[in-house]
């Protein structure tokens, strides 16, 4: 799917009323009653219709008439929803080609008005399975009804939390430029995942940045929980990236430990199978961390998962 930015421009302001209209009424309906949108666009009765017919020929709602006749919106309204406040705060003027495809999101590369590209993240949870989505991510607490919509925008957040944090902390991850709804906009790693690099120059190197940032995360109370050949990236300098972290929790999290060497033996199979590097057969190798040393040096006032209430930290820490 390629956006047609003009349609931003087609669409009158009441249009854009029904279409968030049709948004807030998804709060609390799957599908969102005719009345119910008229009334929260402030159209009167019928009013709404015309501006219903524009939204579905640019596939940005979706018509169901099974039980009661009403109106959700589409990934693509959603989409437009986000790229409509982007537009308007001036952080994006033009969208391209889409740069990345995942399970849980799609990556489209955009430009602002100064001609500067940036990479556009937008979350797709629950695209494969809501079950997968809630055992993965825990920061949806004891929520049990939840929908797309709500997914993808908590995860967006998360990640832009996480992103601002660990860009002013010095970690190795895009620059942060903005967010709205389940869309995230940063800068563009030119570059590859480990799992596309064949034969590097220096594996032993690559090894040695990766655990030297997973320890660095663990000082700042964070355990990434997907540290892998799909989220780590070398630049077109070969420097390390890290990316995608919306699903990280707190060292203190009960799981934390297990999570995290996890992460490390994750990297020890991708450069045993992949690179055939093993760090006990390098001169320059250093031991596996010891999870509980490394938390115990951690500077509380450095402490991230704190800052950002990240999943497993308490409130005693937040008063300590």
């Amino acid at each position: 799917m390629k956006f047609d930015v003009n349609i931003l421009r087609y669409l009158d302001k009441d249009t854009w009323r029904v279409l968030v209209a049709t948004e807030m009424g998804m709060k609390n309906h799957e599908i969102v009653p005719v009345q119910l949108i008229n009334a929260i666009a402030g159209l009167k009765r019928g009013g709404g219709f015309k501006h219903i017919k524009e939204l579905l020929k640019h596939k940005l709602v979706h018509h169901e008439n099974k039980e009661y006749d009403g109106y959700r919106l589409t990934p693509l309204g959603y989409d437009f929803l986000a790229l409509k406040a982007f537009v308007n705060r001036g952080s994006i003027v033009g969208v391209g080609r889409k740069i990345g495809v995942g399970k849980e999101s799609d990556v489209y590369e955009v430009v602002d008005g100064e001609g500067r590209q940036m990479a556009l993240k937008l979350h797709r949870l629950g695209r494969t399975s809501f079950r997968d989505v809630k055992s993965k991510r825990d920061y949806l607490g004891k929520r049990t009804q939840y929908n797309w919509l709500y997914l993808s925008r908590l995860a967006a957040m998360k990640e832009h939390q996480f992103m601002v944090a660990l860009y002013e902390y010095g970690f190795p991850v895009p620059e942060p430029i903005d967010a709205n709804r389940h869309a995230v906009l940063m800068s563009v790693v030119r570059g590859a995942p480990l799992r596309q690099i064949r034969d590097p120059d220096n594996p032993g190197e690559i090894y040695r940045d990766c655990m030297k940032n997973i320890v660095k995360l663990a000082k700042h109370g964070l355990v990434h929980c997907d540290y892998n050949e799909f989220n780590l990236m070398l630049n077109e300098k070969k420097k390390l990236i890290i990316i995608d972290f919306p699903q990280m929790i707190s060292t203190n999290h009960p799981n934390a430990e297990e999570l995290f060497w996890r992460d490390v033996k994750c990297l020890h199979r991708f450069f045993v199978r992949h690179w055939d590097y093993r760090a006990e057969d390098d001169p320059m190798g250093e031991p596996d961390p010891d999870f509980k040393a490394v938390v115990a040096e951690s500077i509380p006032s450095q402490a991230i998962d704190v800052q950002l209430r990240a999943s497993g930290f308490t409130k005693n820490q937040e008063k300590e």
